[in-house]
């Protein structure tokens, strides 16, 4: 009887260990759970803080800065003889990007399709001889740097002095240029009717063909273009005296996205109060870029 009812205890204390062994581990498991979705859940959190600190440092420090220019513009933008696209404002534009640690991609453009490339988001801003004047509320600009002219340029034999011989005459400018909106102000509306034409282009390089060979007789276009076209073609053309008008230049960015164009401006203030954006213009001097500047004096 006594080995029966120690062995009956036994099993009791048995069973009674089991049930409390059961009963202990189950309750770490209940309280795990929480932990372990809470675990997870910080992680996830984490990982999106990560992420978004990432891309805001890749925005920040690499982004691509996409600039839209014309081609066939020099000196502000043009291919040399390389194939490689170069210029002042491509200069410029780099610059701004090596101390932003950006990526600058040169994006040529049609000059007519400008407003559609930047509106669409294809590229960042236009910068590339971008007149400012007469266009303040269609963009968000920089401040102006550079002080330009639109002047009439002819052949070297031609016997044109002032815009009053311009009267029977073919003139030709670039599509959707400032020179072309210079010439359709009221003030220039007896001018122009004068003219015997005023044709359209999409370049000046092709403007400037056209007058060598006769098809036109002058030219509307911006000085630092012209003085570059007299510098490389001294004996084939000339230019006029008195200018058609005077504006400034700008960088041009999508309306309200003053975010970029500060960063943009902050870092060509630096460059003009270093004296790097006089070292650039340097570069051009002889197409008096250097007496152009505007921006820090």
């Amino acid at each position: 009887m006594k080995k029966l009812s120690v062995m009956v205890m036994a099993g009791v204390m048995a069973l009674g260990m089991v049930g409390c062994g059961s009963t202990a581990a189950e309750a770490p498991a209940e309280s795990t759970v929480p932990a372990a979705e809470s675990t997870a859940a910080e992680t996830t959190e984490s990982t999106a803080e990560a992420q978004t600190e990432t891309a805001d440092a890749q925005t920040e420090a690499g982004r691509q800065f996409v600039v839209g220019f014309d081609a066939e513009f020099p000196p502000y933008g043009y291919k040399d003889d390389s194939g490689e696209y170069v210029g002042f404002d491509l200069d410029l534009a780099q610059e701004v990007c090596d101390r932003l640690g950006w990526t600058l991609v040169k994006q040529p453009i049609d000059w007519d399709a400008k407003d559609m490339e930047l509106n669409s988001g294809a590229i960042d801003c236009i910068w590339n001889g971008f007149t400012m004047t007469g266009r303040e509320d269609e963009y968000t600009f920089s401040k102006p740097y550079v002080d330009n002219s639109i002047v009439y340029v002819v052949r070297a034999d031609s016997d044109i002095q002032t815009e009053a011989d311009l009267a029977g005459k073919h003139v030709i400018t670039q599509a959707g240029s400032s020179a072309l909106s210079a010439l359709q102000d009221e003030s220039k509306a007896d001018v122009v009717n004068s003219f015997a034409s005023l044709d359209e282009i999409a370049d000046y390089n092709t403007a400037f063909m056209n007058l060598e060979a006769g098809t036109n007789d002058a030219i509307a276009v911006d000085i630092g273009v012209a003085q570059y076209q007299l510098t490389t073609k001294a004996d084939k053309f000339r230019m006029l005296e008195e200018p058609l008008s005077t504006e400034q230049y700008a960088i041009g960015f999508k309306k309200g996205n003053e975010e970029l164009r500060d960063q943009v401006q902050a870092t060509l203030d630096e460059m003009a109060e270093d004296g790097t954006l006089a070292e650039i213009a340097a570069k051009y001097k002889d197409y008096n870029l250097d007496q152009m500047l505007c921006l820090g004096k």
